[in-house]
């Protein structure tokens, strides 16, 4: 059941910010996007593949696993996904690596190693470990069965967004052009994509 105070604010943003343009499905993404943030400019700077909806949902179904590279994101998932593996590989990490930038690289790539095939991709926070991953893709270390890639600051986020809808995996992608991010809106994505992947479950 939707709690008046979300059915409200759905519809103060649907007054405000026009999703027409987005077909059913990735509208529904955005929607959560903007929701989640408050932040209208969502609705004109997300970026969203043909297969990317179609892909996440089905991965969802079938319960693949979910890796984060924040534990902000993790705390995003729905408490009813009970189903859902959703793991983050920070504390797998125990410092800084020599020739990484970040811990949150250094995670992706012991994720990947431990999920080299068919999981859904979430990076919120650090823009290295979104390029981490593109470079195991291109080396064929890891294929995702979906990615949310919306990390988020002044210095490289808007640039491996990029990358990723430059990348081969731009159709199974959900991303958006800019520095604007930040685990918030990944989770609201991710939300969004379980929202749709029970209905349809139930519907089924």
């Amino acid at each position: 059941m939707t709690h008046p105070i979300e059915e409200e604010s759905f519809a103060i943003l649907a007054r405000r910010v026009d999703l027409s343009m987005w077909p059913p499905g990735t509208r529904q993404v955005v929607a959560r996007m903007v929701h989640a943030t408050a932040d209208e400019s969502f609705a004109t700077t997300a970026r969203i593949g043909d297969d990317a909806v179609k892909a996440a949902t089905g991965a969802l179904a079938t319960a693949s696993p979910v890796v984060c590279d924040a534990r902000m994101v993790v705390a995003g998932v729905p408490r009813v996904a009970a189903n859902l593996s959703v793991a983050c590989y920070l504390d797998a990490v125990p410092g800084s690596q020599p020739g990484r930038a970040t811990r949150s690289e250094a995670a992706i790539e012991v994720a990947a190693a431990e999920h080299p095939d068919g999981a859904i991709w979430v990076i919120g926070n650090a823009p290295t470990a979104l390029a981490r991953l593109l470079r195991l893709h291109e080396a064929g270390l890891v294929s995702p069965a979906a990615v949310i890639g919306l990390p988020v600051g002044y210095v490289g986020a808007a640039d491996a967004k990029a990358a990723l809808w430059d990348s081969p995996l731009r159709a199974i992608s959900i991303t958006n052009t800019g520095r604007r991010g930040g685990s918030p809106v990944a989770a609201a994505a991710l939300n969004a994509l379980w929202r749709m992947a029970s209905w349809s479950s139930r519907s089924g």
